[in-house]
């Protein structure tokens, strides 16, 4: 299951108590912060690529993409302002990642 794979790169982990929007909560090892998780699989659409639904009114700090490669790491609320200033409803991951200040990436294991 996916949040139980991304757990692996948490510590003092929290789970949330009710249903809420984020899935998982903790501190990424080698860092000192602790973040709510959005860490939901992406679905695949009919012409083969892959997307991931998102809320404005979110709970969630930071929203989690799993590669084969890569975890990729994105903060919500410079995502939202983002889709705001552009108009726009849909992103690619890559264009982000080129956008956004505030991503990490951990490599997949």
């Amino acid at each position: 299951m996916i949040i139980e794979r991304f757990a692996k790169h948490l510590t003092a982990i929290e789970y949330p108590k009710e249903k809420t929007s984020w899935n998982i909560a903790g501190i990424l090892k080698d860092r000192n912060a602790f973040y709510r998780f959005d860490v939901r699989d992406m679905s695949k659409a009919s012409d083969g690529s892959f997307f991931k639904k998102g809320n404005t009114k979110t709970k969630a700090e930071k929203m989690v993409f799993e590669t084969s490669k890569n975890w990729i790491i994105v903060d919500i609320d410079e995502l939202h302002k983002y889709l705001i200033k552009n108009k726009i409803k849909k992103i690619n991951l890559e264009e982000i990642l080129n956008k956004l200040d505030w991503n990490i990436i951990i490599q997949n294991n």
